[in-house]
């Protein structure tokens, strides 16, 4: 390249930065019983909260299950809260038996003293029209606890118990939803009331309710199931002076329908509510997981190394955030490859570069020894010193370019100041005005207004890019020559020239001159005094900074070249 000494080339560089209860009755449990105006509690719940520094890792569940069981995960919460409906209904179930508990005491009471005002002649009619008009059964018992009255006996039957082993699998499938929402709800167990056992006459120790009523001279409510697990409710109260007890009987079998009619609606929304999360979460498998499966599967070959054309699938049909994670490792993935192809390439030519040195060197010294003559051992030693030096200079120089990348990476971009950073190097010591005194070259800077000359960068790497466009437009200057500098404000960039009058450059060779350690020097500037890593090293940093090095021919016809290196411009606000 037509280039000074001096940074790596090849691999871009990333540009820099610029610079988150109230009281309820129920129906009595087996051997509870409810007497009088009823007793009920309330429960305080509370929950215990964990301390702060035992709490774990929020998203501690991230790591243990893959996106999909997640994604499962959260679409079930819905299902969840259409199961929730199960405790709601359960709730209202306990209510409607609690209600009607408190109806049933209230009932027997009134039939109690009913048949305590009634002659005893006619009890038997009155038991019998009451229980056939509200569907009870109503008995009596003496004092002793023999049955003196029975509704079912001296009238006609008010209701039958229903036979489970005669109902259909409808029957059967509610009555295992009701003992499933049981167990969930942990509903304290109930006792069964068997019919068969009742066949026979029965007596009041059959019925603890009976005795608890007796001593507690008040009503008094229990609950039991019948066989098809419909509620039984019965209740009893003492009447007359010779203590009598009345006991009623309920099948209330339209708490049961109503339940299970509502529970049946429920299960229909669960299963159509499982389907639809199940459903759901295949689809978001399907267009989420399984896309960065296939990118993560990918990245595993690239990763591996043993298949060098993977094609990391861009997934341009996608416009979501999938989409873009598909585009930016595709394009990452060919940034490392460019990477890896530029780290190997350079080390060929520095494996070459340097092999001309040493190849000269060695042959110096190996001539050196056979060579008597004082004048050429001179000059023998002169090259050996002379291929040092260029191995030095070469060393120095990749060792820089290799580090220019992690530098610029680093960087942090201030505002600078372009015209005063080109007058510094104007004036400064750089081989510039070494080769300035030797040919008696002119450096002009022309002033310009701040918005075509302030940039965000790096000064220092930029001081570098002056350095080196100006060492090369010396070392190609005729003697007497003129350089200038000039800068242009474009809106959103400026661009900055570097002009000489020196032989220019062929159009066919003006993008070569920054291939590493490309070099076209005439005598002497030639052997041994440049890396050709200049331009390179120049064209990165500016492409570090979002710009772009470019070479032309003179705008006036005249011989010479013109490098012109454009950076955006700073914004407005910093300018000031």
């Amino acid at each position: 390249m037509r280039g000074t000494d001096p940074h790596h080339p090849g691999a871009q560089v990333p540009r820099g930065p610029p610079a988150p209860d109230d009281e309820r009755e129920y129906p009595a449990a087996p051997g509870e019983t409810h007497s009088g105006a009823g007793k009920s509690g309330a429960h305080d719940a509370g929950a215990a909260e964990p301390g702060a520094g035992d709490a774990p890792d929020p998203l501690f569940w991230t790591r243990r299950f893959s996106l999909t069981t997640r994604i499962l995960a959260v679409n079930l919460l819905i299902v969840g809260l259409v199961l929730g409906g199960l405790f709601v209904l359960d709730t209202n179930r306990k209510q409607l038996v609690a209600e009607r508990s408190r109806l049933a005491r209230s009932e027997v009471e009134i039939i109690a003293n009913a048949l305590a005002e009634a002659p005893a002649s006619e009890h038997a009619a009155l038991l019998a029209r009451i229980g056939d008009q509200q569907r009870l059964r109503l008995r009596t018992f003496d004092s002793q606890g023999a049955l003196q009255t029975d509704s079912f006996v001296v009238g006609e039957p008010a209701f039958f118990f229903a036979d489970p082993d005669q109902q259909d699998w409808t029957h059967t499938l509610a009555r295992t939803m009701d003992r499933i929402v049981d167990f969930l709800v942990m509903a304290p167990p109930v006792s069964r009331y068997d019919p068969e056992d009742d066949a026979e006459p029965a007596t009041k120790s059959q019925w603890p309710e009976v005795f608890v009523a007796e001593q507690a001279r008040a009503g008094t409510v229990m609950l039991r199931y019948a066989p098809d697990r419909t509620p039984v409710i019965t209740a009893a109260a003492p009447y007359g002076a010779q203590g009598e007890t009345l006991l009623t009987m309920r099948n209330a079998t339209d708490i049961t329908a109503a339940i299970r009619a509502a529970r049946q609606t429920l299960l229909v929304l669960l299963a159509l509510a499982v389907i639809f999360s199940i459903q759901l979460s295949l689809f978001l498998a399907r267009t989420i997981v399984q896309p960065v499966r296939t990118l993560s599967r990918a990245a595993t070959r690239v990763s591996a190394g043993r298949e060098r054309e993977v094609v990391i699938p861009r997934l341009p049909e996608r416009q979501d955030e999938i989409g873009t994670l598909a585009r930016s490792l595709s394009d990452m993935t060919q940034a490392l490859r460019d990477r890896i192809d530029a780290g190997e390439a350079f080390a060929a030519d520095v494996s070459h570069e340097l092999k001309n040195p040493l190849a000269s060197l060695r042959s110096a010294l190996d001539t050196l020894e056979t060579v008597e003559d004082p004048s050429l051992r001179h000059q023998l030693a002169e090259i050996a010193q002379a291929d040092l030096r260029r191995i030095d200079r070469l060393i120095t120089e990749i060792a820089e370019a290799s580090r220019l990348d992690a530098e610029l990476s680093r960087a942090s971009f201030e505002p600078v100041d372009l015209l005063a950073l080109a007058r510094n190097v104007i004036g400064g010591r750089t081989a510039a005005a070494r080769i300035s005194a030797e040919r008696d070259l002119q450096f002009t800077v022309e002033s310009a207004p701040t918005s075509a000359t302030m940039v965000r960068g790096d000064e220092a790497q930029l001081e570098r890019v002056f350095e080196n466009l100006v060492d090369n437009a010396a070392s190609f200057s005729p003697h007497g020559g003129r350089i200038a500098i000039a800068f242009r404000d474009l809106g959103d960039t400026v661009e900055i020239t570097v002009t000489d009058d020196g032989p220019g450059i062929a159009e066919e060779e003006r993008e070569a001159v920054f291939e590493r350690f490309h070099s076209h020097r005439p005598e002497p500037e030639s052997f041994g005094k440049h890396s050709g890593l200049g331009l390179a090293i120049a064209r990165s940093i500016v492409t570090g900074h979002g710009g772009t090095l470019a070479v032309r021919g003179r705008a006036d016809g005249a011989s010479g070249a013109v490098f012109v290196i454009t950076l955006p411009a700073l914004e407005g606000d910093a300018k000031s």
